[in-house]
């Protein structure tokens, strides 16, 4: 079952991060700044390679940000317009 609207889990990490300023958290996960801002803005999405770096910086569990970014694009997904799709008919 897919959440209603989720939040970009670039907001998320915003909030893991509170105080923490742009381009120090950049540097200590050895990342652009413009790599970061994009994510934290919601222009980009949480790949497994920042996944893993994040789950080192915050303690967290990689699965973790790779299941906020799964459920926030399947939700994006889901709003959009597509065409209809017949399932499969079972072979015998």
């Amino acid at each position: 079952m897919l959440m209603h609207n989720p939040p970009h889990p670039g907001k998320v990490l915003r909030e893991y991060l509170g105080t923490m300023e742009v381009g120090e958290t950049a540097a200590r996960l050895r990342v652009s700044r413009t790599t970061l801002s994009r994510i934290l803005n919601g222009k980009s999405g949480i790949s497994a390679d920042m996944g893993l770096r994040l789950s080192e910086a915050l303690g967290t569990h990689p699965g973790f940000w790779s299941g906020l970014q799964l459920d926030y694009d399947l939700y994006q997904a889901a709003r959009k317009r597509r065409a209809k799709i017949a399932p499969f008919s079972h072979a015998a």
